[in-house]
């Protein structure tokens, strides 16, 4: 859903990156829509027939971040699996890999992953053989890179290999526009999903579109999530 011209040209951005295995690092306010950019990315992409590969590099303990990531060998360590373990990177081969949040990929792995996207090869924790992998890594963020770069956090190496195409998705409140459409898109879902029938007058379709949304696309829908189910039905 995209009327403003700056959204519009992320759409097309990321139909043309689509097209190549390319890094693409999709940058933006938390809520503002880049996973939905992602599978964007993916869908149209040579591997659309199967679903992405996602990794939130926040979600697991940095003790456990390597042998998840790239998998691991028999005895590799105390507690592995008998007959080792596929990692993640492994498992999404020729597929599309999202690195969810990868601003908290710890430095001990950076230098991992870079040699994983540079050389599209992984090597298996507690092995010396290289793997070749088909993967098109897709990155998102809301911080900011550079400045992490600069205070010696994130690789700047790394860094580059993940910005080969950066998209910065826009802010709800950048794109007044959208939002009314966005708003009939959400209402419609959850008119359906519970059984309500929910209309806006036009003054609340302006309250909506002159609020700053600081939450953006995720808070509206979760504020509209609300009204479905809150407001009397005819309301």
């Amino acid at each position: 859903i995209a009327k403003r011209p700056s959204m519009v040209g992320v759409l097309r951005q990321a139909a043309r990156a689509a097209q190549s295995d390319a890094s693409v690092l999709l940058l933006g306010e938390s809520g503002t829509g880049k996973e939905i950019v992602a599978q964007y990315i993916h869908q149209h992409s040579p591997y659309r027939k199967k679903q992405m590969v996602a990794i939130n590099c926040t979600s697991l303990p940095e003790s456990l971040l390597e042998a998840e990531l790239f998998g691991y060998e028999k005895g590799a360590f105390t507690g592995a699996a008998s007959g080792g373990k596929i990692g993640l990177i492994e498992a999404a081969a020729n597929n599309t890999l999202l690195l969810d949040e990868v601003n908290s990929m710890p430095l001990s792995l950076q230098a991992k992953l870079l040699r994983a996207i540079q050389n599209r090869e992984i090597t298996r924790v507690g092995s010396t053989k290289a793997r070749r992998l088909d993967i098109r890594f897709l990155s998102l963020t809301n911080s900011n890179l550079r400045e992490k770069v600069a205070a010696g956090t994130f690789r700047s190496d790394l860094f580059y290999r993940l910005n080969v195409i950066p998209i910065q998705i826009p802010p709800l409140r950048a794109r007044p526009e959208d939002i009314p459409e966005l708003v009939e898109h959400f209402l419609e879902i959850y008119r359906r999903k519970y059984q309500r029938s929910i209309t806006l007058t036009p003054k609340s379709m302006d309250i909506l579109t002159r609020y700053r949304w600081p939450g953006n696309v995720r808070e509206l829908e979760n504020a509209l999530e609300y009204l479905a189910l809150c407001c009397p039905d005819g309301d």
